[in-house]
């Protein structure tokens, strides 16, 4: 497993990172949630991406209990703030940001985390005050480095050019082969201001896996027909996209990959990207994701990619842009 650096920052992270959304402390049983966690450190991945809101809260403290007997250097974590967390606080003023980082601490079982990062921009709260609360979660040792989700890109310079804070080093965008917003402009104005991305939906809720094939039903088990983990599927699963994605498969064998090695090295394939965040319900799932680390795909197949998925391309701004 190979590591990245994050931003301006002095973290070396994994270049796959362990996520919690929709699985752990919900949709994935304990026992397979603990074996996911276990397979990850064996595998090198030792990046755990997590947040407040994920499972109500549940999400954290299942975390809290499987790294407890674990040396906190040993692994980089990070969580975030912003919906409506368990005890119904919202959004990114002083008083949510102070309340919700020791909420966070304590369903961790932990002092620090090593990323504490706004979920979304705050449209309701000033940026100054923002960000003087996150510096003082900083400064308190609370958390050593600052990140963001789906922010608009002038929000993002507004807030590294303040002076007297702390500044970001981290974005998380949603970012695959199917949705390449952040092209746009979070990553050209990232890499300008010394922030990497740490990318959500890298394989677009299993889409790009090729598991689910156009004209047949859902397989059981997975993502799309669990009713706690299904409901962000619908655009996913369009059938001229489906059809598309059945064609990467030949793409795939060619070069000796998985599907999904080949969608996450796609990813990876961006310098700018310290980390694509992986939502395994199996631990087979993580070894398999485990072998796009280190893969290096060549101009011809990019552009074979291209041309295959053709307009089911999508170019979104961040989702907290209006």
């Amino acid at each position: 497993m190979r590591r990245r650096k994050l931003g301006s920052s002095d973290l070396m992270v994994s270049e796959l990172s362990l996520g919690s959304w929709l699985t752990y402390g919900g949709g994935v049983e304990r026992e397979r949630a603990e074996a996911c966690v276990a397979k990850a450190f064996e595998v090198g991945i030792d990046f755990i991406d997590t947040a407040n809101v994920y499972s109500g809260g549940r999400a954290e403290e299942f975390l809290g209990e499987v790294l407890a007997d674990r040396p906190r250097d040993s692994y980089v974590l990070a969580t975030k703030l912003y919906w409506p967390a368990p005890d119904g606080g919202r959004g990114l003023s002083r008083e949510q940001v102070l309340t919700q980082i020791d909420a966070s601490l304590s369903r961790l079982r932990t002092d620090y985390v090593d990323l504490y990062q706004c979920h979304r921009y705050d449209w309701d709260v000033p940026l100054e005050e923002t960000m003087e609360a996150l510096t003082e979660v900083v400064r308190q040792g609370k958390a050593r480095y600052l990140g963001f989700s789906e922010w608009p890109e002038e929000k993002i310079r507004e807030a590294q050019a303040m002076p007297g804070v702390e500044h970001f080093v981290s974005s998380q965008p949603q970012y695959s082969m199917l949705w390449r917003g952040p092209e746009r402009d979070v990553i050209p104005a990232s890499k300008e201001l010394g922030i990497s991305q740490i990318v959500w939906s890298p394989l677009a809720q299993g889409v790009l896996t090729g598991k689910y094939k156009p004209g047949e039903p859902l397989p059981e088990g997975t993502r799309a027909t669990s009713e706690a983990m299904g409901g962000f599927m619908d655009r996913a699963l369009d059938q001229k996209l489906l059809e598309r994605v059945q064609q990467l498969r030949a793409v795939a064998d060619d070069l000796g990959l998985s599907m999904a090695q080949l969608a996450l090295a796609w990813v990876l394939r961006e310098e700018n990207v310290a980390a694509a965040i992986i939502g395994a319900s199996r631990p087979e799932q993580i070894e398999d994701n485990a072998g796009a680390s280190g893969v290096e795909l060549d101009a011809e197949t990019l552009a074979r990619i291209d041309e295959i998925l053709g307009d089911s391309i999508v170019y979104e701004l961040p989702d907290s842009a209006r």
